[in-house]
């Protein structure tokens, strides 16, 4: 299958190798080490592993296409002269009506974007009686168990584990190339999106965690034709020093309706045959991925696999209160040269528990990195807002297809860089267009109630879905008038300073869980997590090093985002470039631990 059909997407493959882009320019593989040749590649070499078994269990995750491993495998066992039975655990699972009436709770009837997160495990899938008929066939050399679930019909053999980071299974989706568990054929991309995050990503990965310490070989799925494979035992290592030690998420990006032009200018390895790039998914923990390395090939895993190994060590103080699910997001959002957001809110607390299975909601934060003479940021209601002719208006606005007089309700604020707006859930806003946003958020990241989208289609040409109801039923009237200036603009705080260095702290609202404060310097710094992980992002400056007490530098670019678990405890940020750096660190506040 050609690439052009495996996935929809003019984003790169990640690369078999990759060098560094050198001191200041910002590296879209940044490599987390592993011990030199730890990491082969290729179906011959896949082939020989299981040649010298009598029977192995491949199990992945969501978007590998099995069929076509299969077939590449079974040739290159051929030539290695070894018969080779396959059983395919897909015919162990319930038929498809049985599959739609087990998830249909979870996907929000006719809601185009919202679902509630799956409760079940991705045993519910299948029937016990197949997946127990399910045996290693004595006439063959080998028996090849496989499939999404293989693990669950409980073979005592090695276990291959096929990881697949998600962009890339957003990617197959767009090009209908791959389908949702247990599913016929592809559907819209959309509907597939809202399937793999609300039911499959959630069975999915707590399958995954459940299997980590089995995993005798883990492999990367990106090349259907050269993938590559590392030990277990080497991964999970990795994996431990990871939850010890800085690393940086491998980003991805996308464009959008109302994105801009600074990130395609300032980062031009991306591929520029793209009309924008609206988001920067620097750190979405249950999206991104981080890459391993041993200094000819590299490998990609999911973030949530370092959650699931080392949760404790990289939350610290807060592994009680969030699990396994890293609690901080980072983001860009460009609309330099680009359009304004729509106007939004998110869910309050409750809401987003209720309605659709989350821990906590998406309180967000605005850092203006970069503006335009007249960027605005839209935020919080005029003091005589009328809910009632607030609703009325919108409703109106769509169903006549005209355009809402916006500045009628909502405040608009300029934006200069590094000034920090505050978002709590409930709050109506906007980043106007002129803006580079980092947004600093909790982790949810999907749950955004569009209110009014200026008029616009998507990419594709079709109108974007509102939410002016579930909007309305949130959104918190109050933060209105000289409340919103007082209450949701961050005014920076001096907790200390020294000779050539300061520390500022932007104080967040009080239903934020998390603090951001911001280290200026001209030669070093020294940090303390206090028992938080710690997102970093170097804000003002090219680049500076990252030191811990045991383990190798890092190496941190220009608004490059890095995470710092809670266990490394004390590191020294030295900046390798002239004039002065500023590093934004985000952690949590001691109450969220509670």
């Amino acid at each position: 299958m050609s690439d052009a059909a495996l996935r929809k997407t003019t984003q790169d493959l990640l690369p078999v190798q990759h060098t560094p882009p050198g001191p200041g320019h910002y590296d879209l593989y940044p490599v987390f080490p592993v011990r030199p040749g730890a990491i082969t590649r290729g179906i011959a070499a896949l082939a020989a592993w299981i040649a010298g078994q009598r029977a192995v269990v491949i199990d992945g995750f969501g978007g590998v296409r099995w069929h076509d491993l299969r077939q590449r495998l079974d040739a290159a066992l051929a030539r290695q002269h070894r018969r080779v039975a396959w059983l395919d655990v897909a015919t162990a699972q319930w038929p498809e009506p049985a599959v739609d009436a087990l998830i249909a709770p979870f996907l929000g009837g006719a809601d185009p974007l919202f679902g509630t997160r799956f409760t079940g495990a991705l045993r519910d899938f299948f029937d016990p009686g197949r997946l127990a008929a399910l045996c290693p066939d004595p006439a063959a050399d080998v028996t090849v168990l496989y499939g999404c679930g293989a693990a669950l019909a409980g073979w005592d053999a090695p276990l291959a584990y096929v990881e697949l980071p998600r962009n890339e299974v957003q990617f197959r989706a767009r090009a209908g190339s791959i389908t949702t568990l247990g599913a016929g054929r592809p559907d819209d991309p959309k509907a597939m999106y809202k399937r793999m995050y609300f039911v499959d990503w959630p069975a999915l990965t707590r399958h995954k965690a459940e299997l980590l310490p089995q995993i005798a070989l883990l492999l990367d799925g990106q090349r259907p034709d050269d993938p590559a494979m590392i030990a277990g035992d080497d991964a999970r290592d990795a994996l431990t020093r990871m939850a010890r030690h800085p690393v940086r998420a491998r980003p991805w990006f996308e464009p959008g309706p109302w994105g801009g032009q600074w990130l395609k200018q300032h980062i031009p390895q991306l591929p520029q045959d793209v009309p924008n790039y609206a988001w920067s998914f620097e750190l979405i923990s249950p999206e991104n991925g981080v890459i391993l390395g041993d200094g000819s090939t590299m490998l990609e895993v999911a973030f949530d696999l370092l959650m699931a190994h080392g949760a404790h060590d990289v939350l610290g103080d807060f592994a009680g209160r969030f699990g396994v699910e890293f609690p901080i997001r980072f983001d860009f959002l460009d609309t330099v040269g680009g359009g304004n957001l729509s106007l939004q809110c998110h869910p309050r607390p409750e809401y987003i528990r209720q309605h659709f299975g989350e821990h906590f909601t998406q309180d967000e934060t605005y850092y203006i990195l970069a503006a335009t003479s007249d960027a605005e940021v839209l935020l919080g209601f005029h003091d005589d807002i009328d809910p009632a002719a607030l609703r009325d208006a919108l409703e109106r606005s769509l169903r006549d297809a005209t355009p809402l007089d916006v500045d009628r309700f909502v405040q608009r604020h300029p934006a200069r860089p590094h000034d920090l707006f505050l978002i709590p859930s409930g709050t109506v806003h906007c980043s106007g267009s002129g803006n580079l946003v980092l947004e600093i958020s909790a982790t949810p990241y999907i749950f955004t109630f569009k209110m009014y989208d200026w008029m616009r289609l998507d990419l594709e040409g079709r109108p974007r879905p509102l939410n002016i109801a579930r909007a309305c039923e949130n959104l918190v009237f109050e933060r209105k008038g000289a409340r919103v200036r007082d209450e949701l603009i961050s005014r920076p705080v001096e907790l200390a300073a020294g000779a050539g260095w300061r520390h500022v702290e932007l104080p967040t609202h009080p239903e934020h869980f998390y603090r951001i404060e911001r280290y200026e310097f001209e030669q070093s710094v020294t940090i303390t997590t206090n028992g938080s992980p710690q997102v970093l992002s170097l804000v003002a400056g090219a680049q500076v090093a990252i030191d811990v007490a045991d383990g190798p530098r890092t190496l941190l670019n220009a608004i490059e985002t890095l995470v710092v678990p809670a266990a490394v405890g004390r590191y020294q940020i030295t900046n390798l470039a002239a004039g002065p750096a500023w590093m934004i660190v985000a952690s949590l506040k001691p109450e969220a631990a509670r």
